[in-house]
Order: structure tokens, then C-alpha cells, then sequence
């Protein structure tokens, strides 16, 4: 047997002992903090934190000093890095165990880090668990509309007008928490904690219900999508390690501490464009979001799931047309909802005459990319889920967007890779031109295009390039330059997989 292979073996037999420790890690890794009502937390936002469990110090380390650091769900090596302030190679050198070419993490495998200080990292207290960030396993069985009925607060009498039809509280939730993949659960502790939503009766009438300044957008619905969108930026940024430090409204730096999970530093991201100071600090301590979101529902952390695993595979997937046509590349790694992060989304067009919102041709389909069942189907896109279990919250998905209503795959169809699933269009969000829109989830979970879990199709690659939008598709020394122009370097054409 191989050198590799006998690393890949260790890794996959540490990645079961890992589920062990990882359980054990995450029930005692909530502090031991005594409950406070949420209704004073709102009337004093100010109050000091009071977490008897001492949290971890840091100390001036020296220069590539290795650290202790147990693996959480979702680590990636190149992030690591990044937070960490070292390169992929040293991490490689002092874990031996890790073969070069892993993926994910095994959650609770122990590793040393070399590390770099810098200073200014800011709490190392955890506020949830990425599971519980996400709409991902953990809401199975969570309803939305039944928990508000049983609240006293203004949430449950709540009307809004929201993409062509008009929504109780609980569906305006659902709605944000469907597109953005965001766990229902944390959209409503945050209208609880800044706005009183589960517990006060009168709504509120002041503009910026959350805070967050943004012309026309000071509706409460619009403001919950300005706070899921930042929640976004802050998760999958930190997840890519493309955001390791950001400004409160005072301006002071905040350099998350390098020990952080996704959703605390989401969390943390989210609050620093509403506070500073004393609010800043209660927000994202153990008085502030945590305490609300446990009052509500309980400790997030009493629940030990894995939601990204060790060594995460993307299973083999097709481009989305049909083989042995030509559609061009005209939109490299962007966000898969909304503004900003995650990177995981790309665009192909059809081949057309002129540009625009045309009708694509006949035989200008676009086509599931693996085997899957549809689990949604609407004008705000499609779900193709490919473990066929018939929930989008579990394993792995392929999100398709600008859909044409006409012939588009309807709910509950089974498709073999290579299917008809719908024409691209302009329809649903903003297009300047006919186009598919498509990307991955797992678990919820939004995956990065351009990460340690490549987006394959085909056996080409994709790329970021300098901005959203710009990059490459690559397969051996072929390469394909995204761009909306549609010119012949950005054609590519498909073929058996």
C-alpha cells in the first residue's frame, strides 16, 4: 500500500473516532451562564456579561509557535491558514496525519497550528453552532407558523406583500430562510432580541427595525433580508477565509479570534454594522443573541450534529445543457443568494442571436446535472436534490435559478442526469440576459465554488478570478474565461462525462 493511501486510511478511521469526540466537545462547550429574561436584555441592552465558565486567553505567541486546535465542521486547510496568520504547508508539516489532497476536516480531530499573532482578536466566546446558522438538518421538523401562533408577540398578526403575494410573520421568515438557507429558528431571535417580535404585542413603528441603513430598505421584511445578507457575508466569508477582520460603527478593528466557528463570526459581522461598545460586546456575549436564541429554543449547542463532515466529496456532476452544444461561460464564482458572499454560484447562457431576455431555442434546454428528485419549484428557483430523500435541508443539492416558468420541472419529478429541467430566462431576481444560474448546497450549507471541494463539471473546474462574477473553468491545459459578452473564449462545449 501506498504512503497516500495509508494517510488516507488513518484519516478516514480518525474522521469515526472524531463523530466520538466531537459529541462530547459540543454538549460541554456551551458556558454555564444563569438565564436572564429576554425582556429585560431588550430593555437594557447595555447589561454587562456574567459567564462563569472563564473563557480561553490568549497570550503574545511566538512566531510560528504551534497551538492546540480541535477541528470543527466545515475547516478547510486554506482557511485555516488564513485565520491562523500560516500557510497550508506548515499546517501539512506538523499534522502529518493529513494527507495533501483532503478536503474537509474531520470534526474533533485535535491538530497544532502554527501560528502567527496579531493583535486584536477579539472574544473567543462561541454564540451557536454552524448548524445552527443554517436551514439544514436540525429544522427538520421545527414549524415556523406554529411557533409564532403560541408567541404573544407582534410577529404572529404580522402582514407583509412579499414576491407577488401577501405572507403571515411566520411565512415572511420562511421565505428569507428558504433563499438564503438560513435556520428560521436564528432569523427569529434576532427580530426577538432587536425588535421584541415573539414577546411584545405593539409593532414596533420605527424605521431600521434592526438597525441596518440602507435607502428604501427600512420596511421590517426588507430589514430581515439586509440582516440575512449579512449574516451570509459574515458566515461564508469566514468559512473561505476571505474575512479575518472588520470595523464596528465606531470603527474599531475586530480580528475574530482564529479559534471561531463560521456562525459566531457571523453573528459578530452582523452586529458590528449595528453597535459599538458595551451594545457591541452584550450582542455577541453570553447576555446578548445566545441568551435569546436559548430562552427560545433551547441550547443550540445540546445538539452534537455534523453538518459538514470530514473529507466531503462532491459527487460527479454534468454541465447543465445538453451534450454537444455550445453555451457560453458568462458568469464566474458570485453569490448564490442575495449580495456578496458565498461565491457559490455560476452562470451559462444558450447560444442566440441577439442578446438579452430572448427566448432560448427549442433545444436550448438546460438539464439536471446529476440524478435528483425536485423538491422545490418556483419562480425563486429550483431544488434538484440528489439523495432523493425529499427535504433541500439534507445532503446534497443543486440550485438552479431564471428557470422559465414554461416547461419548468414540477415538484416531486425524479430526473436522471442529462433531463430536461427548463429553459433559461430572465425570470426570478435580477437578469440582464437569458441565463441558468447554478449552485451547490450540502446540508444547508451553501459550498463555495472555488474551495477544497471544487465545483466539477464535466471534468472542468471553476475559478474565481479578481471580482464576483470574473474567473475560469479549466480542464488539463484548456481554459474558458467567464465573461457576458459571450464571445469564443468563453464558449464551451459539453460532452459524455
Amino acid at each position: 500500500m501506498s504512503k497516500i493511501k495509508k494517510l488516507k486510511g488513518s484519516f478516514t478511521v480518525f474522521l469515526i473516532t472524531a463523530i466520538f469526540i466531537t459529541s462530547c466537545d459540543l454538549q460541554s462547550s456551551s458556558p454555564n451562564i444563569a438565564v436572564m429574561p429576554t425582556s429585560i436584555l431588550l430593555a437594557n441592552p447595555a447589561l454587562p456579561a456574567t459567564a462563569s465558565t472563564p473563557l480561553p486567553t490568549r497570550t503574545n505567541y511566538t512566531p510560528g509557535e504551534l497551538v492546540d486546535y480541535t477541528a470543527q465542521t466545515g475547516d478547510t486547510l486554506p482557511a485555516l491558514a488564513k485565520r491562523f496568520n500560516t500557510t497550508v504547508e506548515e499546517i501539512l508539516q506538523a499534522n502529518t496525519q493529513i494527507p495533501r489532497d483532503a478536503t474537509t476536516m474531520p470534526p474533533g480531530m485535535p491538530m497544532k497550528i502554527p501560528i502567527y499573532y496579531l493583535a486584536l482578536w477579539a472574544s473567543p466566546f462561541q454564540i451557536i453552532p454552524d448548524h445552527a446558522f443554517v436551514n439544514g438538518p436540525t429544522t427538520i421538523g421545527f414549524n415556523t407558523a406554529a411557533y409564532v401562533a403560541t408567541q404573544p408577540g407582534w410577529l404572529k398578526d404580522y402582514r407583509v406583500y412579499v414576491s407577488g403575494e401577501w405572507r403571515s410573520g411566520a411565512e415572511m421568515v420562511d421565505y428569507i430562510a428558504t433563499n438564503y438557507s438560513m435556520n428560521p429558528r436564528l432569523l427569529l431571535a434576532i427580530l426577538e432580541y432587536q425588535g421584541g417580535a415573539l414577546t411584545q404585542s405593539d409593532i414596533p413603528e420605527k424605521k431600521n427595525l434592526l438597525g441596518l441603513k440602507r435607502q428604501f430598505w427600512d420596511s421590517h421584511y426588507l430589514q430581515l433580508v439586509l440582516a440575512a445578507n449579512e449574516l451570509s457575508n459574515g458566515y461564508y466569508g469566514w468559512r473561505a477565509g476571505t474575512l479575518l477582520e472588520f470595523k464596528d460603527t465606531d470603527g474599531f478593528l475586530i480580528r475574530p479570534d482564529p479559534w471561531q466557528n463560521a456562525a459566531s463570526v457571523a453573528v459578530q459581522y452582523y452586529y458590528s454594522e449595528i453597535f459599538a461598545g458595551d451594545e457591541y460586546a452584550v450582542a455577541t456575549g453570553p447576555e446578548g443573541l445566545f441568551l435569546t436564541y436559548k430562552n427560545l429554543f433551547d441550547d443550540p449547542w445540546s445538539d452534537s450534529l455534523i453538518l459538514i463532515p470530514g473529507s466531503l466529496q462532491q459527487p460527479v456532476f454534468r454541465l447543465p445543457f445538453p451534450d454537444n452544444q455550445a453555451w457560453s461561460y458568462t458568469g464566474g464564482p458570485h453569490t448564490g443568494w442575495g449580495t456578496g458572499e458565498p461565491l457559490a454560484a455560476i452562470d451559462f447562457a444558450p447560444p442566440a442571436e441577439k442578446s438579452g431576455c430572448v427566448a432560448a431555442g427549442n433545444e436550448n434546454y438546460s438539464t439536471a446535472m446529476a440524478d435528483g428528485l425536485i423538491v422545490r419549484s418556483t419562480v425563486d428557483g429550483i431544488a434538484l436534490d440528489l439523495d432523493k430523500d425529499g427535504d433541500e435541508r439534507t445532503g446534497w443539492v443543486i440550485f438552479y435559478l431564471h428557470l422559465a416558468t414554461d416547461q419548468r420541472a414540477p415538484l416531486g419529478s425524479e430526473l436522471n442526469a442529462g433531463d430536461l429541467i427548463g429553459y433559461p430566462s430572465c425570470e426570478g431576481g435580477h437578469s440582464t440576459g437569458t441565463h441558468v444560474h447554478i449552485a451547490r448546497k450540502y446540508n444547508g450549507e451553501w459550498i463555495v465554488a472555488d474551495s477544497a471541494i471544487p465545483f466539477t463539471m464535466n471534468g472542468w473546474v471553476t475559478h474565481n478570478g479578481s471580482r464576483a462574477y470574473l474567473g475560469t473553468l479549466t480542464k488539463g491545459s484548456s481554459i474558458v474565461i467567464a465573461c457576458d459578452c459571450s464571445d469564443a473564449d468563453s464558449s464551451i462545449s459539453s460532452g459524455p462525462p
